[in-house]
């Protein structure tokens, strides 16, 4: 077990004590937070074993947690697995994800989940998963809840279908409610899409098709918060993508503390005009779209109407991503862009202060999923992620096993230099 002591940076700890400070790390856990200069090696247990890192220059905050992350294992390997995604995860600053359950086989049996948990607890950082909502994602049959909680499930979600049956969502509802866990849901009505991943709009115009109209996700947001206030349930809306959809959890956040709602980095920092320049590496669920909604998911960030960035990273292979636009699969990677595209989209423009940024891609999510992350604490297990806002490199050379992004090659301002997870460091600029 590594023993650490962080010295000459800058502390962003929301929930915590913030400023210049050093931090000392011993058996995993931040064993004390002082002033600058007051800590040395005196004030580690054993001085000799112990490993000073100066980041000068740099923020220190919690390690950053992705509650929408895709590592396709089982099933789907070519794309990722639970090594490779984690090694992403790592790059990005990440010291926790949950993944989502859309693998093959779907995660809506204790074996399966069991699986991801066991592979997950070999790679260095906490993965968690969630489980399904329905057998098979199939939408009609739900899973046994009491027995996937209780074998660890991080919550329920079938992301990557939307749920149709509002009697069936009412029900899971109810039972989520009752267990003490979250729902989280994907937005999309089929009856508004012709051609999933991108907008009905500009950018379908260019490509000659239909595509996705907004009223896609506008219909299910609005009857999942209905429901949601009528059952109490904690539900959680996925990947918002129109300003309609802000706005619905706007108000409904007036009335109930239950919902939440996450924004993606490509839905803060691209508009439908991406998907015109990049095909099908701009294609995603929900598409990309207008300038205005861009700002309204910003906005929306802004005033804690969304309390979580989430990336979705979802990982596909070159040989996918070739065929035609409406034939690719949708989706991005993510892990290892989302910091520089907060800094460089939200925090550089004055949209979100550096503490807000780090309040919505840490404590945030720990809030909202009721895990015991995203503080710096004395005591507590120390999850950390080390980063120079300023520093610069060119997007390209990803640890994920895929590459399907619209941001490689361009230049990116925010660099992680380290993550430190249990109080060792598992990534190194």
């Amino acid at each position: 077990m590594e023993r650490l002591l962080i010295k000459n940076g800058k502390v962003v700890n929301p929930e915590g004590k913030s400023g210049m400070l050093d931090i000392l790390i011993e058996d995993g856990a931040v064993k004390q937070i002082a002033d600058a200069g007051e800590i040395n090696a005196d004030s580690a247990s054993d001085p000799s074993g112990l490993k000073t890192i100066d980041v000068s220059g740099c923020i220190v905050s919690p390690g950053f947690i992705d509650v929408h992350t895709h590592f396709r294992d089982p099933g789907q390997t070519h794309k990722e697995d639970i090594f490779t995604g984690a090694e992403a995860a790592k790059r990005g600053g990440y010291t926790s994800v949950v993944l989502m359950a859309n693998t093959i086989p779907a995660v809506d049996n204790t074996e399966t989940l069991e699986y991801v948990l066991e592979r997950g607890r070999q790679t260095g950082i906490n993965v968690l998963t969630c489980a399904n909502v329905t057998v098979g994602m199939q939408g009609k049959e739900l899973v046994d809840m009491d027995a996937l909680k209780a074998a660890g499930a991080a919550g329920f979600t079938d992301d990557g279908k939307p749920l149709l049956d509002a009697d069936l969502v009412k029900r899971a509802m109810k039972k989520s409610a009752a267990l003490g866990m979250i729902l989280s849901f994907h937005e999309e009505d089929p009856a508004f899409i012709k051609n999933n991943g991108v907008n009905h709009g500009k950018a379908s115009e260019h490509f000659g098709i239909y595509g996705s109209d907004r009223e896609a996700e506008i219909s299910m947001i609005r009857r999942d918060i209905e429901l949601a206030l009528e059952t109490g349930a904690e539900i959680d809306i996925q990947h918002i993508s129109t300003a309609e959809g802000v706005e619905l959890v706007r108000e409904a956040r007036k009335k109930s503390a239950k919902i939440h709602a996450e924004a993606t980095p490509h839905h803060f920092s691209l508009t439908e005009d991406a998907a015109i320049e990049h095909g099908t590496l701009a294609k995603m669920n929900p598409p990309l779209r207008t300038e205005a909604d861009r700002l309204a998911v910003a906005e929306g960030l802004r005033d804690g109407t969304i309390e979580m960035i989430a990336t979705d990273h979802a990982p596909h292979s070159a040989e996918e991503k070739s065929k035609p636009i409406t034939e690719a699969p949708s989706g991005i990677i993510g892990l290892e862009t989302m910091l520089p595209l907060a800094i460089m989209n939200l925090v550089e423009p004055g949209v979100l202060s550096i503490e807000q940024f780090v309040e919505r891609a840490s404590c945030g999510p720990a809030k909202v999923y009721g895990l015991d992350a995203g503080v710096i604490k004395e005591g507590m297990q120390a999850d950390i992620c080390i980063f120079d806002s300023r520093g610069k490199w060119i997007a390209g050379d990803y640890r994920s096993k895929s590459s399907n992004s619209p941001f490689t090659g361009q230049e990116m301002r925010g660099m992680v230099k380290w993550t430190i997870c249990r109080g060792t460091v598992v990534y190194e600029a």
